[in-house]
């Protein structure tokens, strides 16, 4: 594990702000996660409550993206970093971005529970909430990888997502299936073909988040790689 050793600085004030913004992100990960967790729960229980307060909560997450947004740019007009500095700033300026993306999937998959259009198939709900377990694993190993600068566990949170699109693929499937059989309304099944959609695109957000810590420890730009192309490259600069 290779880890950014922020620089040195005589104001012992620059570190400690430093640190907040760490820490600040990764409280927002926090949030979001619990967030799928709870929305998780509420399909489970179709609890139109917990449900609710996961939309509500929604609005906490953005605001948490405005203030992060907003210390990044005060701190870069204010002290001018440089090298690793300047590096795990913009990393989180980038990050808090995918974070609140997150959030925004997860308010949509929470108001299937709290419109009642949960799918009435209980196959479907199952493998529903397979992948959301899937995907609540690999948002901890990313949000772990991040506080912990652990480019190979990000490379190895990463390569989770190639599990969740297969299976999100074959419930895709089986979902289109059991639209042709059903008499249900064609609105009902495309908020819930919807809500798969964005399970699915929490995990490739996921992947943007272990680019960037990729990116944080060496200094070097990874987005768009194929997973053995960033293999690749960390091997050539270690």
């Amino acid at each position: 594990m290779r880890q950014v050793a922020l620089n040195t600085h005589i104001s012992g004030k620059f570190n400690t702000e430093l640190e907040n913004l760490r820490n600040s992100v990764l409280t927002m990960g926090g949030e979001v996660e619990q967030q799928l967790i709870d929305t998780l729960k509420a399909i489970r229980t179709n609890n139109a409550g917990l449900a609710e307060k996961v939309v509500l909560n929604d609005l906490k997450i953005n605001s948490m993206e405005i203030q992060i947004d907003e210390e990044c740019l005060r701190i870069i007009a204010k002290r001018h970093p440089t090298a690793s500095d300047l590096r795990m700033i913009m990393t989180i300026s980038k990050a808090i971005t995918d974070i609140e993306r997150m959030g925004d999937e997860i308010e949509r998959i929470a108001r299937l529970v709290t419109k009642n259009k949960l799918p009435a198939s209980k196959s479907i709900q199952s493998s529903m909430l397979l992948i959301g377990e899937r995907v609540v694993a690999m948002m901890r190993g990313t949000f772990d990888a991040l506080a912990r600068q652990d480019e190979q566990s990000a490379l190895q949170v990463y390569e989770q997502d190639n599990r969740i699109d297969r299976e999100y693929k074959r419930l895709l499937t089986y979902t289109t299936e059991e639209m042709e059989r059903s008499s249900e309304g064609m609105q009902d099944w495309l908020e819930i073909l919807w809500a798969l959609r964005s399970l699915e695109r929490i995990g490739d957000r996921c992947k943007n988040l272990c680019e960037y810590v990729v990116s944080l420890t060496r200094g070097q730009d990874v987005r768009h790689m194929p997973l053995e192309n960033m293999q690749q490259k960390i091997e050539n600069l270690s």
